[in-house]
């Protein structure tokens, strides 16, 4: 470290036992200190409760001047200020729930010097004037909280934060650094490009949490996620469930409140003095149960939350891992459960759609804007009247496409006082709706990768490997080791993860050269054609009627591993999936295609490890040929009628025809049987397959 190039006026060590009482340094940290304190901007990626706060809060004070945090939430900036005050620190924030005379004078006393440490949300930087008292202050250092909403390819982008790259030339360019608990490598490329950070470090923590316990549980219905639930909060206490929803939070609560527990609820519905009481509640562990949505938790000090549920799936798996990681930040060993069920994904497409609008709605709801504007140019209309009068269903995505065009430059929001709504006003009137230039590429590709984010999260949750092991290399630490801890590592079907044998590696190229036949190579990669029962059935050489009829039969690979048994073939491409080498691709039903590393290794050019099945460790399902009988298909396609109208969907969003003609003349008894249906996989196998399999019995 080279003390020459700042003014050090007190050593870390020397500050961490003075403010904070500990004699020695968290993994990781020493190193921070060390390269922030030789004057480097930097990206420090640490996980959940491995003293990511300390990595900024120690070196301003160390350092000579003021520490400006930028923060994404004002109930996250009061516990970390209050912490740091209880301290000794002067430190202090500066954010919209206080009056401009109170910002004025902490704005005075960042210019004297009275300040350590100041927390500021990124919306603060719009504002010109803001910038310009910064200039004249001694600045020693900037750090950018929660970095990954800088990102966006981050699971919670934030527009606010892309202004701070300019932000800081326009200050002089401080030294800057950026910390977040959950970063993708693409994501930590795109934080390092916003901030133009130049000479810097990259600090990556280990993402392993061995304290925690993953575990998914496939669930039907809310009844079963309640029992879980129950018995999940009976033997830990203490934790939080998170809902994709604020209906879904009063609904949970409620239900948990219904049991003689003590719980407080958290979603953005509720007013700012709610939320901090909620919030309040729980940290002074009045109640020991929170159930809120996924803003709850960003910074929350309890450390003795001892699990975490998901009470439905989260829209990535960044998002997942960082609030599984508020369990057990005290290192003791913390309980963490998803309650998967399928269709709680279309929660999150509603919301990948609302964030992702297409750039026909963009256009609509600026033209809907020029047309409703006043003299001034402004409109003051809330999101849902302007979504009513573009005819936009889903009111999310008008506030998307007016953040889009606020970047852009063509307008602005403005808080409308005495009112809990903003306005807008058009900054280019006189551009006309048909020469607005968007970038449709950019909008293009957030939405095909917000959409990424979510299979993954899905292919998580079908997987059937260790839980960590599976976080980690997605994370990008491909040496990652079986954590023990979670449910698969418990389970008996766990095995060991090892290389082929040569006999092992000549099935798997085999298998995946099956597959490729049954796909098609594009410019973008494999497309998938077939699902895993068709290929199954092929790599065996079935002689069913379906497969026939396909001329599946005539392919290079049909039978090459007849003498395996569809159970072990079938057992190896479900390895195959669980370690990436395979993909499933979701539509009218789930079909499987290579995947990058999967061509690498068909080709011999890459090594994998799996954990192999038991030879017939897995059933493969025959059927037979009923003969068609046309009052059971008209029979099965009123009740598919019914599903589609119930969920609003067109019927072959339900089963295709063909699926119904399958059913109609396999008849299914039994939920193997009807997953070996053709277009029948375990997605709608899990959503309709019991009303189906009682349509059969009924007309039987």
């Amino acid at each position: 470290m080279s003390e020459s190039l700042r003014s050090i006026v007190l050593s870390p060590q020397e500050a961490l036992h003075r403010y904070f009482g500990f004699s020695a340094f968290l993994e990781g940290q020493e190193e921070v200190m060390n390269s922030i304190l030789s004057g480097r901007d930097g990206l420090v990626v640490m996980p959940t409760g491995g003293g990511k706060s300390l990595c900024y809060q120690l070196p301003a004070l160390c350092l000579e001047g003021v520490t400006l945090v930028i923060s994404p939430l004002i109930a996250l900036m009061k516990d970390q200020v209050d912490a740091l005050v209880a301290r000794g620190i002067e430190a202090t924030m500066i954010n919209s729930s206080q009056s401009w005379d109170e910002q004025k004078e902490r704005l005075h006393g960042i210019r004297d010097g009275r300040w350590k440490l100041v927390y500021i949300a990124p919306e603060r930087f719009r504002a010109e004037s803001f910038l310009q008292a910064m200039q004249g202050s001694n600045i020693a250092l900037i750090a950018v909280d929660e970095a990954h909403c800088l990102s966006q390819w981050g699971h919670d982008f934030r527009p606010d934060y892309l202004r701070l790259g300019k932000a800081l030339e326009k200050m002089g360019r401080p030294q800057c650094i950026a910390l977040t608990a959950t970063a993708t490598p693409i994501v930590r490329k795109d934080i390092i490009e916003v901030l133009r950070m130049r000479d810097y470090f990259e600090q990556v923590s280990g993402f392993a949490r061995p304290n925690l316990s993953l575990n998914i549980t496939a669930t039907e219905n809310a009844q079963q996620k309640d029992e879980r639930l129950k018995a999940v909060i009976a033997a830990h206490r203490t934790g939080i469930v998170y809902c994709a929803t604020r209906k879904k939070v009063e609904a949970v609560s409620e239900t948990i409140s219904s049991w003689g527990l003590k719980c407080v609820a958290y979603h953005g519905g509720m007013s700012d003095e709610e939320r901090e009481r909620a919030q309040n509640v729980f940290i002074s562990k009045k109640a020991d149960v929170a159930v809120a949505t996924n803003a709850f938790g960003m910074g929350i000090d309890r450390s003795d939350v001892r699990f975490v549920i998901h009470y439905e799936i989260p829209g990535s798996v960044e998002a997942y891992y960082q609030e599984a990681g508020r369990a057990g930040r005290d290192g003791e060993s913390a309980y963490c459960e998803l309650l998967y069920n399928y269709a709680d994904t279309r929660t999150q497409e509603f919301f990948i759609d609302g964030a992702n609008p297409s750039v026909a709605v963009i256009r609509d709801v600026y033209q809907f804007l020029q047309n409703a504007a006043d003299r001034d140019f402004e409109v003051r209309k809330t999101l849902e009247e302007i979504a009513e009068g573009c005819d936009v269903k889903n009111s999310m995505a008008v506030g998307s496409a007016m953040t889009i065009l606020g970047r852009s430059g063509y307008l602005e929001r403005f808080d409308i006082p005495g009112k809990r709504m903003r306005g807008t006003r058009l900054l280019k009137p006189q551009v006309l709706t048909r020469d607005l230039e968007i970038d449709e590429t950019a909008i293009e590709e957030k939405d095909r990768r917000d959409r990424e984010k979510l299979k993954s999260m899905i292919d998580l949750s079908y997987s059937r490997v260790c839980r960590q092991q599976w976080i980690l290399q997605y994370f990008g630490e491909d040496d990652a080791e079986l954590c023990g801890n979670c449910d698969f590592c418990r389970s008996a079907e766990s095995g060991e993860s090892r290389a082929p044998t040569a006999e092992e590696d000549i099935v798997v190229k085999k298998i995946l050269s099956g597959v490729a036949r049954m796909s098609r190579k594009t410019s973008a990669g494999w497309e998938a054609r077939f699902g895993r029962g068709k290929i199954v059935q092929m790599l065996a050489g079935s002689k069913s009627q379906d497969l026939l009829g396909s001329g599946l039969h005539q392919l290079k690979t049909y039978g090459i591993l007849k003498d395996k048994g569809a159970g072990y073939i079938g057992g190896v491409m479900r390895a195959l999936l669980d370690r990436g080498l395979l993909r499933t691709e979701t539509g009218e039903y789930p079909v499987i295609t290579l995947t990058p590393l999967g061509e690498s290794v068909m080709l011999g050019k890459s090594k994998y490890l799996l954990v192999w099945p038991k030879a017939g460790a897995e059933k493969m399902v025959e059927l037979r040929d009923e003969g068609f009988d046309p009052a059971l298909y008209s029979y099965l396609r009123d009740l598919r009628e019914k599903f589609a109208k119930a969920e609003n969907v067109p019927s072959y969003c339900i089963f295709s025809n063909k699926t119904l003609e399958a059913l109609a003349r396999y008849r299914p008894a039994s939920s193997d049987q009807l997953l070996a249906v053709p277009g029948v996989g375990p997605v709608k196998a899990q959503r309709y397959g019991r009303a189906f399999l009682d349509a059969l019995v009924a007309f039987r």
